[in-house]
């Protein structure tokens, strides 16, 4: 008879660096699952893809036994590597904080083609081409019409913001000119009318 899945965890720990330390082990220890135990599993396993991180997914059974699936690295992380940065673009698709080639993008898409819901390469570049979209990662070749168009409108856009902020700063210099002057509070009487 088949185990009954009384949970499912999913984790991302750097490949063959688990400890029982804070996230894996806050997580894993209230549910019974043995720490040291866990941890030496999974380094084993994920000992090959040093440096990445990598999702698993921990099936937790009635009898306190458990299994876990190793995932292929996040789209994020492997876009962010092959691009060599820390950080993607603060401003998504209107900032382009890195360019990558197109065979970059296929290799990553073949890397993560298991995960997604794709049919071919193609589908799976796709969606890893919108995801390194919204990074602010460039594609050469792909899409480079577009974000020269992108980058041309953040930039009109960041003119205007500034031009705004310039004009507010006028008015508010001008409104603390006549805050100076003596303002008459309608509905209050004065002196003169209680007489």
């Amino acid at each position: 008879m088949a185990k009954e899945i009384v949970r499912k965890i999913k984790l991302q720990i750097p490949a063959g660096q688990a400890t029982p330390a804070p996230p894996v082990g806050t997580i894993l220890g209230p549910v019974g699952i043995n720490l040291q135990e866990f941890c030496t599993r999974f380094n084993e396993a994920s000992r090959d893809k040093m440096g990445d991180v990598l999702p698993v997914e921990i099936s937790l059974y009635d009898d306190r036994s458990y299994d876990f699936v190793l995932k292929t690295p996040p789209a994020a992380f492997l876009l962010k590597k092959a691009a060599k940065i820390q950080k993607a673009g603060a401003k998504g698709a209107n900032e382009i904080a890195a360019t990558i080639d197109k065979a970059d993008l296929q290799k990553i898409a073949e890397t993560k083609m298991q995960d997604l819901n794709a049919y071919d390469v193609d589908a799976a570049m796709n969606i890893i081409e919108g995801t390194a979209r919204n990074m602010g990662i460039a594609i050469r070749g792909v899409n480079d019409q577009e974000l020269a168009a992108q980058a041309a409108e953040a930039l009109e856009a960041e003119k205007e913001m500034a031009k705004r902020d310039a004009e507010l700063a006028e008015m508010e210099a001008s409104m603390a000119e006549d805050a100076s002057a003596e303002v008459e509070v309608i509905g209050e009487k004065s002196e003169e009318d209680s007489e």
